[in-house]
């Protein structure tokens, strides 16, 4: 994976005004994955918005880490839910 796809981790902390600690920390609970190269670690760039999203719901609604982790699984779920959603109305297309 080449570095002009990533973002280093420093990088990102510097331009969002958190704490490196907060990344980790993510990253501790599963929330998001970084690669880290030569000993610096990067985050994929089509990660950024999902670390975003993190990040405003921690700032914004001052959620913990297992509150962040309930909420990601939540917006996964009802994303599976929206994609079965829209398979099945096709299907019901077809008996129309």
């Amino acid at each position: 994976m080449p570095n002009d796809n990533m973002i280093s981790v420093k990088t990102f902390c510097i331009h969002h005004h958190v704490d490196l600690a907060f990344i980790e920390s993510l990253q501790h609970f599963g929330l998001i994955e970084t690669v880290v190269i030569e000993e610096d670690s990067f985050i994929p760039e089509e990660k950024l918005t999902e670390v975003e999203k993190l990040i405003r719901l921690h700032q914004e609604l001052d959620l913990n880490f297992e509150g962040l982790d309930v909420i990601s699984h939540m917006l996964e779920k009802m994303k599976a839910m929206q994609s079965e959603i829209m398979t099945l109305r096709e299907r019901l297309g077809l008996y129309e």
